[in-house]
Parts: C-alpha cells; structure tokens; sequence
C-alpha cells in the first residue's frame, strides 16, 4: 500500500508540474499580432516617416500589430479603399475630407492629426514682388481641383482672391521654371527642392497654416465601427503610430528612410532630408498643441474654428455636426514625449 501510495503522489506531483509546465508555456506564448492595412495618400516620402519608422524599428510589433503600408498616388483613391473594407487605417489628407464624411453620412472620422500644420504651400520666383499673400490678389496661379475646393477658399476670403486667378496645374514644373511671373501651389517638402534642383535658385515659398489657416493635414481615419468595436486596437495603432513619428524625428531615422527608399525608389537621400528639415524648421508635426499634448494632437476648439471657417467661406452648409468628423478619445494623452530629446 505504502508503494502504492507513493506511486500516486509521484504520479500527482507530476501532472501539478506538466501542468504548471504547460501553463507558463501558454502564458509566456505571444498572442498572435493584429494584422492592420494601413493607406497613404501619396507614395512613401519623409512626410509619412513616422509609420515607416514605426514599421522599421519594431515600434508596431512591439504594439502587436503586423502593419502593411500601402501607398498612394494620382491613380489611388484610398478613402473608397477604405469605406469598402479594404483597408484599416487610412491618410485623409485634411480636414475638408473629414467634414466630407460628415455631409455625406459616412461612418468614418479622423482619430489623430499627424501634422499641426498643413503643408500647403505657394510658389513664386524671387525678385518679382510677389513675396506676401497679399501681394498674390489679382495674379494667375496655377493650382488643382482639389485645392479649388479646399484651402484655396481661405485664400479668398482671407486676402480677397478671386476665381478668376486660378490657372490650371498639371503638376508639372515646366511652366512654372518657364515663366518668372509664374506662381503656382506645391508642397513644402517637395516641390520647393526641385525648383531649386531644377531651376538653380530658390524660388518665394509661402506655407498657407502661416496665414492662419486652421485646417489640420494628414489625419489619420478609421471607421466608427473600429473605434467603438475596437478601441483598444485603434488605440494601439495611434499610439504606435506617434511613437514612430517621435523616433523619426528625433532619433536615428535611417530605418524608415530605408523602407522608404525601397518602396519609392524615386526618394533619394538629399531629397528625404529635405523633407524632414521642412517639417522640422516649420513645426509640421510638432508644434502648436502638440507641444504640450503631443504629436497627433487634435481639439474640439480648433475644430469649431475650421468649420465656421469654412461656413463663412460658402463650402459647408450650417448646422452639420462637426463633432463627427473626429475624436480625441485616442490623442492628447502626452503618448510618446519622453522619447522627445
């Protein structure tokens, strides 16, 4: 019996240690990462750094995530992708895409805003007066459909331009680089660095947010149903998303500008620093409220500022509710400041 006995507790003791074994086995295996389809609004350049640094260095996995970053272009119009499913995340470009939401009952808003200032921007040759807004009243420049129906708007009510100035652009740099008198839109980052390339001198550039502009740029969205299904998972990609953009900017970005280059081999290195120096000199991504909050900031303030703007300027209808557009459930919580230095 004592033999017996023995056996059993021998046998006991080692089904409690297999099971303590499996347990701490199961515990310590990781949790599949959530897998997450992520658009541009443009092919990969150092104004989407941050989530290419994010992808780089760990910054998503580490959030359990398993991120693809899908680029954009003329040709790729990432918000359809989005409403129909195919994609998690998304750029919406500016705060007019996220009131487009709101006008047309489309169940999808903007959780951060990667960049405090839009980077819109005109250009103009030096030496030709035409260095201030409002020396521009009254000139051809050269800019899109898009622009049109976007921060053109402030421009006219802000400084008195008029319909009648607007000239086609193409896009292209040749006329502009043609003709002296030219003046036409761009990007900070970019179209200012080839002019200088191309055309040997720096041309007149004027970034529109120094003109007050209030409209926040390269807003990330997602649908509501993420956000209220899914909070932890939005939450989780904004957060790693912002984390990304502070070791870009003030870490060793070398690791996004990698994946960069390979998935845009037209970047070359001078052109990514260029952009960075932009965004960096002119506090695109980290400025204003996101000084104090950190990077992605957004307010409801600010928010109600835009839209009434654009009320006053005839491009929205009164009465939408504007508090659709957006929420500051996932922002403003100071997410990634201590790796600022």
């Amino acid at each position: 019996m004592r033999g017996l006995a023995t056996m059993l507790c021998l046998f006991l003791a080692y089904g409690v240690a297999h099971a303590d074994e499996k347990g701490a086995a199961e515990k310590g295996a990781s949790k599949p990462a959530d897998k997450v389809t992520f658009g541009l609004d443009w092919r990969a350049e150092a104004e989407y750094g941050g989530y290419y640094q994010a992808l780089a260095t760990g910054i998503y996995a580490k959030h359990g995530l398993d991120v693809t970053i899908q680029q954009g272009g003329p040709q790729v119009n990432h918000t359809q992708l989005l409403i129909a499913g195919r994609l998690d995340f998304n750029i919406t470009g500016n705060s007019f895409l996220a009131l487009n939401f709101v006008k047309e009952n489309i169940p999808f808003r903007t959780v951060a805003s990667a960049f405090q200032k839009d980077p819109a921007v005109l250009i103009a040759h030096p030496n030709q007066g035409d260095d201030s807004f409002p020396a521009l009243k009254g000139k051809p420049i050269m800019i899109g459909a898009d622009t049109r129906v976007s921060w053109w708007t402030f421009l006219k009510a802000r400084f008195g331009y008029s319909d009648s100035q607007i000239r086609p652009y193409t896009f292209n740099l040749a006329p502009f680089l043609a003709n002296k008198t030219a003046i036409q839109q761009g990007y900070l980052g970019s179209e200012p660095y080839s002019i200088e390339q191309q055309g040997g001198f720096k041309p007149v550039v004027l970034l529109v947010a120094d003109a007050g502009f209030q409209g926040y740029s390269s807003l990330i969205a997602t649908s509501d149903k993420n956000i209220e299904q899914r909070p932890d998972y939005v939450k989780r990609f904004v957060d790693a998303s912002i984390e990304g953009w502070y070791s870009y900017l003030y870490g060793d970005p070398s690791p996004g500008n990698a994946l960069i280059r390979k998935a845009n081999p037209e970047m070359t290195d001078a052109l990514i620093a260029y952009g960075i120096n932009a965004m960096k000199t002119h506090g695109i991504v980290d400025s204003g409220d996101a000084m104090t909050m950190g990077i992605g900031a957004m307010t409801a303030s600010r928010w109600a500022a835009f839209y009434q703007e654009t009320v006053d300027a005839g491009v929205y209808p009164k009465g939408l509710d504007v508090t659709k557009a957006y929420t500051l459930k996932f922002v403003d919580q100071k997410v990634g400041m201590d790796l600022k230095h």
